[in-house]
């Protein structure tokens, strides 16, 4: 009876599971669909669109109108190089945090926090006004510096999350053979925490790469990313369905194929220390 019930249940737990995937995968599933139609078949009725002939038109025509490879690059650029930089200040920070807190240590966690709570549109007109001062609009590293600041208190409280569940008296062990800050983060501290470190990157990286809101708001051309690509095929005349679905596909490809390849690494990490 037992193992029938069990059967059962774990019956009922894969239809589950795989319904919800399905759902969450549909969307994509549409865009690529759409993105090998023609515009006029584009936005026909589903039954007749579906049964309409396959076109490469329009991947022809988004590669003919846009540089995808100077926005893909930027994309890079951005995504890569705030992660990178947030990692370098979000290290020490949690290594502090977490082996050497104070008494404010929890209400700085905190407030880092929510700072993510609030709408980016009211912190619009000041953002735009200092990168106009600073000569930072439409730059690569005003980009970079914009996502590294949004993104830090999530890689701050990840890291902290990993480090505390890192036993302290190994670090003590290290100390008292006469290692020194760097040393012991570098070659103590790192190595272990290599799983959290790596999904923290990859998650961070994958955010970045989906920004939307400063990314279509800060540049203009010379370093806009794919989001900018995307919304470039919204016009006032309409939405070309055809062509913004092959630009969303090929914005997205990237950073699927990365989670498909990492997706192992990654969950490896975000389930790091949650089993003692």
């Amino acid at each position: 009876m037992a193992r029938a019930v069990s059967a059962r249940r774990s019956l009922l737990t894969g239809i589950l599971a795989w319904t919800i995937g399905l759902v969450i995968f549909f969307p994509i599933l549409w865009i690529v669909v759409l993105s090998f139609k023609s515009e006029g078949d584009a936005i026909a009725a589903p039954l007749a669109m579906l049964r309409a002939p396959w076109t490469f038109e329009a991947y022809a025509e988004v590669q003919e109108r846009s540089d995808y490879f100077k926005h893909f690059w930027n994309s890079v650029v951005i995504s890569v190089g705030s992660t990178l930089i947030g990692l370098l200040i979000a290290i020490p920070a949690a290594w502090a945090m977490a082996f050497v807190p104070g008494r404010r240590t929890k209400d700085l966690l905190m407030w880092m926090l929510s700072t993510k709570m609030m709408p980016a549109a009211g912190v619009l007109v000041p953002m735009y006004l200092i990168f106009r001062d600073f000569g930072l609009l439409d730059t690569l590293a005003g980009l970079v510096g914009v996502l590294t600041l949004i993104n830090l208190p999530i890689i701050v409280w990840m890291l902290y999350t990993y480090f505390k569940e890192i036993p302290g008296e190994i670090l003590e062990a290290c100390r008292m053979d006469g290692a020194d800050l760097k040393r012991e983060i570098l070659y103590i501290l790192a190595p272990m925490a290599v799983p959290g470190i790596a999904s923290t990157l990859l998650l961070n990286v994958i955010l970045a790469w989906n920004e939307a809101f400063w990314t279509l708001r800060l540049t203009a051309s010379d370093a806009a990313p794919l989001t900018a690509f995307i919304a470039s095929y919204s016009s006032p005349e309409g939405l070309f369905y055809a062509k913004l679905s092959a630009a969303s596909v090929m914005a997205i490809a990237p950073i699927l194929i990365l989670g498909w390849f990492s997706q192992k690494q990654l969950v490896r990490g975000l389930t790091f220390g949650a089993v003692k």
